[in-house]
């Protein structure tokens, strides 16, 4: 028996009237909502919750309306290319590039110093926090003490970083003082490839950081650059007489390759940089065994030893105090025997062979200094270094009463 398919899918099917939705009513979109408000009380909740609104916002007290915020006045420093700007210091010699005026009132600026732990950097932080500055000190403590910045411990505008330079760092600042490096040939010797990397890689860095945020750049580079200078006095011209294979070549190259990364930067890349070439500063807060001529003099007549002088004695140098080198640095940004009459003049003198490479005379050439700063030392050296001496008997023997009295 044969099966037969049979397609009707195109055959006609009847509609069932009574199943086809109705069309809508054209007044049923209207009343709808209201049957859906007046159903189960739900207009009633609406109202209450609307009451209870008006309630709280009536009786919340209001707000006063804060001060419309002050702008931010920055003054901007346009670099003058190919432009140098020397100055030195009695015991600064510099470069600045771009001219800094003086005296403009302006709101405080955020400040990076390195090394601002430190003798120098210290007395460096200090002045900015008076002035109204907020400063970030990033230090490593290899020759830096805490004691030296503690006294600005919850200021809301000090801010203490312990890390070391060769490591990359980010921070929002508009200027930047490098100041890390061992400046004594006791500490700089210590470890001499640690001593170029600082001066090399950490200048790099805190470049780096200077070219990324737009900041002013100062170096404190050193007179140690002019090595064993034929020129007397040395100008900020001259190009020094260096051992580039010595063994203080790690702190006078180290500081000459910094001058030169740092002028690179501001060829190549148009950062504002100001170089500071400082020469021998004494004051408070310097180290007790640093090594060089005032402090080992001032600590050994304190002590009762014989003050050291190395070779025949008859090496020249030049003295300032620190607050005079602080002046010099911000601007740019913006006596054996004296010893002895001061401390002890019963103080016996021992010579001993002199350090290889020391520089027989050191003295700046400040006339740029004068001419363009209008810097000049005002601390003599027989007012300064009593301070000093008062600074080194307390931590010597923690003698307050006799430190405070020296000191008045």
């Amino acid at each position: 028996m044969g099966s037969e398919l049979i397609f009707r899918g195109h055959e006609t099917q009847p509609i069932n009237d009574e199943d086809s939705p109705k069309p809508n009513k054209p007044w049923f979109t209207l009343t709808r909502p209201i049957h859906y408000l007046l159903h189960e009380q739900r207009l009633l909740f609406v109202l209450i919750g609307i009451a209870i609104a008006t309630v709280f916002f009536v009786l919340l007290p209001s707000r006063s309306t804060p001060p419309p915020s002050q702008p931010l006045s920055i003054t901007y420093f346009k670099p003058e290319p190919n432009q140098w700007a020397y100055k030195a210091n009695p015991l600064i010699g510099v470069h600045s590039i771009g001219k800094v005026p003086l005296g403009i009132k302006r709101k405080g600026l955020r400040i990076v110093v390195t090394g601002g732990a430190g003798f120098v950097g210290s007395h460096l932080v200090d002045r900015l926090i008076e002035r109204g500055d907020s400063v970030m000190v990033i230090d490593n403590f290899f020759t830096g003490r805490k004691e030296n910045v503690m006294h600005h411990f919850g200021n809301p505008r000090f801010e203490l970083i312990r890390h070391d330079v060769v490591e990359p760092i980010l921070l929002e600042v508009d200027q930047i003082y490098h100041l890390a490096c061992p400046a004594s040939p006791v500490h700089y010797k210590f470890n001499p490839v640690k001593t170029i990397k600082t001066n090399v890689v950490g200048t790099l860095n805190m470049l780096g950081l200077a070219k990324r945020v737009g900041a002013r750049f100062l170096l404190t580079s050193t007179s140690e650059v002019y090595g064993d200078p034929l020129e007397h006095p040395q100008k900020e011209t001259y190009w020094g007489n260096v051992n580039p294979i010595g063994v203080r070549s790690c702190y006078d190259e180290g500081k000459r390759t910094a001058e030169t990364l740092t002028m690179d930067y501001h060829r190549g890349a148009g950062v504002q940089v100001r170089i500071a070439r400082i020469f021998n500063t004494y004051g408070p807060r310097m180290c007790l065994d640093d090594g060089r001529v005032v402090s080992n003099f001032v600590a050994q007549a304190l002590r009762k030893e014989p003050l050291t002088v190395y070779g025949d004695g008859k090496q020249t140098r030049s003295f300032q105090y620190v607050s005079d080198l602080v002046e010099g640095l911000m601007r740019l940004m913006e006596g054996e025997h004296v010893v002895q009459e001061t401390i002890d003049r019963d103080a016996k003198i021992e010579y001993r062979p002199n350090t290889e490479d020391d520089p027989h005379m050191r003295k700046p050439d400040i006339t740029k200094a004068k001419d363009q700063l209008g810097w000049e030392p005002k601390v003599d050296l027989r007012k300064g270094l009593p301070l000093m001496v008062s600074d080194f008997r307390q931590r010597i023997f923690g003698d307050h009463k006799d430190a405070t009295t020296t000191s008045a």
